[in-house]
């Protein structure tokens, strides 16, 4: 973290769950609740234990699982997230939303999907004082049949939108995030197939989470 910016709101003490679907999974042993995958979670867990030095530094936890849509998510809640008892409660899906409606016919609404996000961050809310944090579905489309997605994705990102601030998540957006690199870079630098990030692309969203980490998150409204 750079000396520019404001003070860290993380501590030793702090315990950061991941949930999510293949981005946040990114090949995790799910035998070892010590293995983080090599995404973005584990670009945060190493650059977190580099801060501390000799001291300790926050617990992370990773509840990515690959392929999961947010109903998965919600099925799994309570002993992936709630069980866990976390300080900071990271959550990135959407993207398999969009994407199963193309390659499987599987439909999931947008208002459904916005209700159950909407859901998990409530629960969350009321079981803990867990700091919400909100990553955004992104697309790079690699295949002239992907630019069809945005139909359904943009929409997707607008309600996970409103149901972070509904809750006072911090949201990252990835979506704005890659494709303003993808100008300068190339899309396929940092999604192959346009939706898993490459090396580079990890490392983009775990800087991002880190900024976002960095700064006093918005008060929660009251009731949730």
């Amino acid at each position: 973290m750079s000396d520019g910016e404001a003070g860290t709101y993380l501590t030793a003490g702090d315990r950061l769950l991941f949930i999510g679907d293949s981005l946040t999974d990114a090949g995790r042993d799910r035998a070892d609740r010590a293995s983080l995958g090599d995404g973005y979670v584990s670009r945060i867990a190493r650059a977190l234990r580099a801060e501390a030095g000799a001291g300790p530094a926050p617990t992370v936890l990773n509840k990515g699982v690959n392929g999961h849509r947010v109903h998965d998510l919600e099925s799994r809640w309570a002993a992936d997230v709630i069980a866990e008892r976390p300080t900071v409660v990271t959550v990135g899906i959407g993207i398999n939303d969009t994407w199963r409606r193309y390659d499987q016919g599987l439909v999931s609404p947008v208002a459904e999907f916005e209700a159950s996000l909407d859901r998990v961050l409530a629960h969350t809310g009321r079981e803990s004082a867990a700091r919400l944090v909100v990553i955004t579905p992104f697309l790079l489309p690699a295949t002239p049949d992907q630019e069809r997605w945005y139909e359904d994705l943009n929409p997707r990102t607008e309600a996970a939108l409103r149901a972070a601030r509904a809750h006072g998540a911090q949201v990252v957006r990835a979506d704005l995030l890659m494709a303003r690199a993808a100008v300068e870079i190339g899309a396929r630098a940092l999604a192959p197939d346009g939706v898993h990030p490459s090396a580079l692309g990890h490392d983009l969203l775990a800087e991002a989470w880190l900024t976002a980490a960095r700064h006093a998150p918005a008060p929660r409204p009251e009731g949730s």
